[in-house]
C-alpha cells in the first residue's frame, strides 16, 4: 500500500539538479534573492500586485535595525518594507523565521490554522522584536502590521529570483543602511515594497530594475520587479542566476492568489472592467491592449524554479504522474477511516477547538481533550511522532496535510523529499493505529470471555 516507485533515471535528475543548485551557491559568495510573494485576503486595486523584499544569503543582523556580516552557519536574512512598523522604514529579520515564525526547520507546524499562527508570530515578536514591536500597554500584541514581518509562508507562496552578489558588494550596503536614517515615509503609488526592493537590487547592480509606466501606470509593482531581474539575467548569462518557489504551508488559512501588475490587475477583475466596458468601452479597450501589448499574462513565476526546503537544499518539483500516484494512495488510504475523503475538513474542526501551546523543546503543540483527558499532539515534523498522542490522531493530522499539499499546492510547489517524509510518518501511525485497534479488540474480548467465565 505504502510503496512509491520513482523512476530511477528522474531520480538521478533531481540530485544532479539538486548539486547543480549547491554548487552555484557555494561558488558565489553571497547572493540577493528578490521575493516577489502573491497577494492574499480581499483583493484590493493595489493588493492583488502583492509583495516584495530580498533575502540576502550573506548579511545577517544584530537586531531587526542593525545589519552586520553573516558568520559561518548563519543564512542571512529578508530586507523588507511595510507600512505602519514602529515607525521604521526598513526591518531585518533571519529567512527560517520570515517564513515561518519559528527557529527551526523542525518546528515549522506541518498544518496551521489562523490561531496557530498568530501564536507563533506572537511567541517570535515577544523573543526577538520588541523593538520594533513593543507590547501594546495591556500587555497584549500591539497594533500595525508587524505580523507581516515573521510568518509569510502561511498567508503566501513566495517566488525568489536569486542572483549572485559579493562580500564587497554586502559591505557597502551594510554601511550604507547602517549609516542612514531608517524612519518610515511609506506611500503606496510611489515609495512602496517593490520600489524598496528595486533600490536594494539596483545597489548591487545599477539600473537592473525598472518600473513600467505602460504596464503599471509608472508604479512600481513587484511583479515588473522579477520581469526586469529576469530580463537583466538574459543580458549578463554569465552571472549566476536561479529560481525558486516557497510553497505556502498547508492548512485551513485561504491559499494566496496570482500576483498582478497594475493594469493587469484592472484587467482580470470584474469588478473594474465590467463597469469600464459599459462606462466608456475606449478606455476598456485601451486596457487589453495595454494588457496585451506588455505580455503582462504571459510571465509565469514558477518557471524552471526549484522548490525550497526549509534546512535543506532546494529540489525539483515533484512531478506530475508521481503526483497523481501519491494522491490516488492517498484516497485509498483515506476511505478505510471513518472521516474519508474530509480528513482536512475534520481536522480542521479538531484544530480549532484545541488551544495552542510549546512543548518543553519550544515546538508547537495542540491541547484537545480526548474521553474526558487532557492530551498533547505535537504538530511539527521534530515532535509530531514523539508526543504521546493516540496514533489516529497523528494519522489524521498527516493525512490533512497531504490532501492540502497534494490537492491545494502550486503544481510546481511540491518537493519529493517534503511529501516522502510526510508518507513515511503517515506509514508509522497508521501501523501504530492498527495495532491499537488489534490490542484493544483483543482486550475486548478478553473481558468478554472473563465475563462469561465467572457466570455461575
Amino acid at each position: 500500500m505504502f510503496t512509491r516507485h520513482i523512476q530511477p533515471m528522474r531520480r538521478v535528475l533531481f540530485k544532479l539538479a539538486a548539486m547543480m543548485f549547491a554548487c552555484c551557491s557555494l561558488a558565489a559568495a553571497s547572493s540577493a534573492t528578490l521575493l516577489l510573494e502573491e497577494p492574499y485576503g480581499k483583493l484590493g486595486f493595489f493588493t492583488a500586485t502583492g509583495h516584495a523584499a530580498v533575502y540576502l544569503s550573506g548579511v545577517c543582523a544584530d537586531s531587526p535595525v542593525v545589519l552586520r556580516h553573516c558568520v559561518p552557519g548563519e543564512t542571512g536574512i529578508v530586507l523588507s518594507r511595510y507600512d505602519g512598523v514602529g515607525g521604521y522604514d526598513w526591518v531585518a529579520i533571519p529567512l527560517i523565521p520570515y517564513l515561518y515564525a519559528v527557529d527551526h526547520a523542525e518546528d515549522i507546524p506541518l498544518f496551521a490554522d489562523a490561531k496557530m499562527v498568530n501564536l507563533l508570530r506572537d511567541h517570535y515578536r515577544r523573543k526577538y522584536l520588541a523593538e520594533v514591536a513593543p507590547d501594546a500597554r495591556n500587555g497584549e500584541a500591539p497594533g500595525g502590521n508587524w505580523y507581516e514581518l515573521v510568518g509569510s509562508s502561511y498567508d503566501r507562496a513566495i517566488y525568489g529570483f536569486q542572483i549572485e552578489t559579493t562580500s564587497r558588494q554586502d559591505d557597502a550596503l551594510i554601511r550604507k543602511y547602517n549609516a542612514g536614517p531608517n524612519r518610515s515615509h511609506f506611500r503606496t503609488v510611489s515609495n512602496n515594497c517593490a520600489d524598496f526592493a528595486k533600490d536594494v537590487i539596483n545597489f548591487y547592480y545599477p539600473k537592473a530594475l525598472r518600473r513600467s509606466v505602460v504596464a503599471d501606470a509608472g508604479i512600481t509593482t513587484p511583479k515588473q520587479m522579477a520581469k526586469t531581474l529576469v530580463k537583466f539575467n538574459a543580458r549578463h548569462p554569465a552571472l549566476q542566476f536561479s529560481r525558486i518557489v516557497i510553497p505556502q504551508v498547508p492548512g485551513s488559512l485561504p491559499r494566496s492568489s496570482a500576483v498582478h501588475g497594475v493594469v493587469e490587475s484592472f484587467f482580470k477583475s470584474k469588478k473594474y472592467i465590467v463597469p469600464s466596458v459599459v462606462v466608456s468601452p475606449i478606455f476598456a479597450g485601451c486596457v487589453a491592449a495595454v494588457y496585451v501589448g506588455s505580455g503582462a499574462g504571459r510571465f509565469d513565476p514558477a518557471r524552471d524554479a526549484l522548490v525550497f526546503v526549509a534546512g535543506s537544499d532546494p529540489e525539483k518539483p515533484l512531478a506530475r504522474e508521481d503526483r497523481r500516484e501519491y494522491q490516488h494512495e492517498l484516497k485509498s488510504l483515506m476511505t478505510e477511516t471513518a472521516v474519508g475523503a474530509t480528513a482536512g475538513k475534520a481536522w480542521e474542526k479538531l484544530q480549532s477547538k484545541a488551544q495552542t501551546s510549546f512543548d518543553d523543546q519550544g515546538r508547537p503543540i495542540l491541547e484537545v481533550r480526548v474521553d474526558g483527558r487532557l492530551m498533547q499532539i505535537g504538530v511539527s515534523a521534530g515532535n509530531i511522532l514523539t508526543g504521546g498522542a493516540p496514533p489516529q490522531l497523528v494519522r489524521q493530522l498527516l493525512e490533512a496535510r497531504l490532501q492540502s499539499e497534494l490537492h491545494h499546492g502550486l503544481p510546481n510547489g511540491i518537493s519529493e523529499s517534503e511529501v516522502a517524509r510526510d508518507w513515511k510518518m503517515l506509514q508509522q501511525s497508521v501501523n501504530e493505529d492498527e495495532n491499537d485497534t488489534r490490542l484493544t479488540a483483543a482486550r475486548s474480548t478478553q473481558r468478554s470471555d472473563s465475563i462469561r467465565g465467572n457466570r455461575p
